[in-house]
């Protein structure tokens, strides 16, 4: 029986509906492929042919630790206990953060600042309300997919590799991964990202309310502890009427306590990034149309650590960092692969995360 005209369904929305299926197919099989390219490479395939790697001593002090990550362009480093001869954690802009929160709520202590040293940092994160969080690690030849799942499990943004020396009996800190490193690997080495053709609104990825943001005449202590306590490594910071003007990354504080120089930290946002370093990469954005396969080619042609999401007149509408898009790889799309659990965000590159904020 003939359908009447009123009852057909337009040829132009038979095919639309076809293509949306053919996407979601594709972006499927995408993710299934990519979890098996994750399964088949271990976390030592990701590291450069040849790196340096800074590992500081839980003795050093504080200043001096800020000192050499300032000078060697790094912005974390492995701890390394030399009176126990183990891994000790890492060292991230997060701990000096914790250091600044500290002395602001104990300015009696102030002046005693110059003599804290790396192996107080734990004592640090517990007297300022913190749960110390735990050193993980992975051995270098572990699957990339289960470094990745505990890197997402502990809402952490890096990854030592640690390996043991059989005839000294003790621990070899190898390297750190990143997840911009792993990205950044994924994109360069599996075809199939080029299916990921999503838009970033129907994937449920990133953080669209509740957001943290300043002005540029916020001061910047205030910015700090927004830092710290939304657990966050950027701030936006936007006009009066809701546009993006620029971020404030918890890197950029070091820059400010450089020398010790405490004093700093009263000044505004504004003021603050007049300071910033020449080799700060910029803010990347994108809209929510954008699609998960051009971010990835972004990723692979740029160093970046997140996305500021915004709409056509460059509103804030909500961030996307590299651990929400790794979270996607490992659980979106199919059920059928191991739970990921948060217990709540070709080119060679150094050992060190050079420029890394996330």
């Amino acid at each position: 029986m003939e359908l009447s005209m009123s009852s057909r369904i337009p040829i132009q929305d038979v095919q639309f509906k076809a293509t949306e299926d053919i996407i979601d197919m594709e972006q499927r099989e995408a993710v299934k492929a990519i979890r098996a390219f994750l399964r088949g490479k271990t976390a030592y395939d990701v590291l450069p042919v040849s790196f340096r790697l800074l590992v500081l001593d839980t003795s050093l002090l504080v200043r001096k630790s800020l000192n050499i990550l300032i000078q060697n362009g790094i912005v974390s480093a492995p701890l390394w206990n030399s009176k126990t001869s183990k891994f000790a954690g890492l060292l991230t802009s997060q701990d000096y953060i914790n250091v600044i929160q500290y002395y602001y709520q104990n300015p009696e202590k102030m002046d005693k600042i110059d003599l804290f040293t790396l192996d107080g940092l734990r004592d640090v994160e517990r007297a300022i309300g913190l749960q110390p969080l735990e050193s993980i690690s992975v051995h270098p030849f572990k699957r990339l997919y289960d470094a990745c799942l505990k890197m997402v499990a502990s809402k952490g943004r890096r990854i030592p590799l640690i390996d043991y020396d059989e005839e000294n009996k003790r621990e070899i800190v190898l390297s750190v991964l990143t997840q911009y490193r792993i990205l950044k690997f994924v994109a360069q080495n599996c075809k199939e990202t080029r299916m990921l053709r999503k838009p970033l609104k129907d994937l449920n990825i990133g953080v669209y309310s509740n957001l943290a943001t300043a002005t540029m005449d916020t001061p910047v202590i205030d910015v700090i502890h927004l830092l710290a306590s939304r657990g966050v490594s950027s701030i936006p910071i936007l006009d009066n009427d809701g546009v993006l003007q620029n971020i404030y990354e918890s890197i950029d504080v070091l820059t400010l306590i450089k020398g010790g120089i405490y004093n700093d930290l009263q000044l505004t946002v504004g003021e603050a990034l007049m300071r910033r370093s020449d080799e700060f990469e910029g803010v990347y954005t994108c809209t929510d149309q954008d699609r998960l396969d051009t971010i990835m080619d972004t990723i692979r042609r740029s160093r970046l650590h997140r996305l500021i999401i915004v709409d056509n007149d460059g509103k804030l509408q909500g961030i996307v960092t590299l651990g929400d898009i790794l979270q996607y790889l490992l659980s979106g799309d199919d059920t059928e692969d191991e739970t990921v659990t948060t217990s709540g965000n070709g080119s060679k590159e150094g050992a060190n995360d050079v420029g890394d904020s996330t």
